[in-house]
């Protein structure tokens, strides 16, 4: 079982550690086509996947968690704590970026969204985060609407600066969200 001191439950949810049994069913929908299009890497392969879980979990910057409901992991969230580009005598590990990737079967039901801003709170009220950012494909409107929903607002419209394996060059969105705006939206 998982590590109870960083498991987390929503109303719904369980959000957890992933663990290396769950690379099986993370990969069933990770790998149908209607969810990697929206990524920016398509389909991976079981052992790259296996080790790029096994360092994320050594890393401590990584708060990446699995979701599950009733029991059964539904998606993934990553959350990484990064140091910005700043001036000297930045404070270290102040940004993070979230992503976010869900079997499409548990679409339409707010999982997704439910999940995003449990850790977008994890981001600001544990990890004491100044700044968090995502992004996405302009196209993906579920996306755009689970960042919207977290409460981040859109920074930038970059006009054909992702590369998408079907479409070629497409237009990205960058969300942007500060502490001090998460919690004047809480009050």
């Amino acid at each position: 079982m998982p590590d109870t001191a960083t498991t987390r439950r929503t109303d719904r949810l369980v959000l957890r550690p992933a663990a290396p049994a769950d690379v099986d069913r993370i990969l069933e929908y990770r790998n149908l086509p209607e969810v990697n299009r929206w990524l920016i890497r398509t389909t991976v392969e079981p052992d790259e996947f296996r080790a790029a879980m096994e360092r994320a979990a050594q890393d401590p910057d990584d708060h990446s968690v699995a979701v599950e409901l009733d029991g059964t992991v539904i998606g993934t969230v990553s959350l990484e704590v990064e140091d910005g580009m700043g001036q000297p005598g930045m404070p270290e590990r102040t940004e993070a970026m979230i992503g976010y990737v869900f079997d499409p079967a548990y679409g339409g039901h707010g999982y997704a969204s439910e999940a995003v801003l449990a850790m977008v709170a994890v981001a600001f009220e544990e990890l004491g985060i100044h700044r968090l950012t995502a992004g996405c494909f302009a196209d993906n409107l579920a996306s755009v609407r689970i960042l919207e929903k977290a409460g981040m607002r859109r920074e930038q419209h970059g006009v054909e600066d992702s590369w998408h394996a079907e479409l070629g060059w497409v237009d990205g969105y960058t969300y942007g969200l500060l502490a001090d705006e998460w919690r004047a939206a809480r009050r």
